[in-house]
């Protein structure tokens, strides 16, 4: 009886410790965010866009924890969000020359795919773009969690 005392109590205790590391995984970004910016800050720098689309929450590669709903448009110098997505680690956004929706879609064009920053925040945001990047050779938008190659979310913008 003793043994299988010390053996609940090993293993409901490696249960917590994993439940806590995944919390931490998942939360420890949404703590840290850089606030988001006012609406109207948004709404101003939209003025200069080149092209706007949006995120949808319906894609295939969406689910409870892998979502965007938000306007975007896109200028010469800067991509901005306004809306939210999912809340999560290591998020990056890339330009594509073809729609993905889609973690199996994105991975088969990822070596193509333009890195432009690190998406460090999840609601109302901007993203400056690298001054070498012209995107008019692009086509869709795309954030993807890094650490987990998981696909969050997308827009085509022409």
């Amino acid at each position: 009886m003793m043994k299988n005392q010390k053996l609940l109590f090993f293993f409901s205790h490696l249960f917590v410790l994993a439940v806590g590391f995944g919390l931490g995984v998942y939360l420890l970004p949404i703590l840290t965010a850089p606030k988001s910016l006012e609406i109207s800050k948004i709404d101003n720098l939209q003025k200069e866009a080149l092209y706007k689309t949006e995120f949808v929450k319906d894609l295939r590669g969406s689910d409870l924890l892998h979502w965007g709903e938000a306007e975007v448009t896109i200028s010469n110098q800067i991509i901005t969000i306004k809306g939210s997505i999912a809340p999560g680690p290591d998020y990056k956004l890339y330009l594509t020359n073809e729609f993905v929706e889609h973690e199996d879609e994105f991975l088969d064009i990822k070596n193509d795919a333009k890195y432009i920053a690190e998406v460090k925040t999840f609601k109302n945001f901007v993203i400056d773009i690298p001054s070498n990047i012209d995107i008019n050779n692009y086509n869709t938008v795309v954030i993807w969690c890094e650490r987990f190659e998981e696909f969050i979310t997308a827009a085509k913008y022409q």
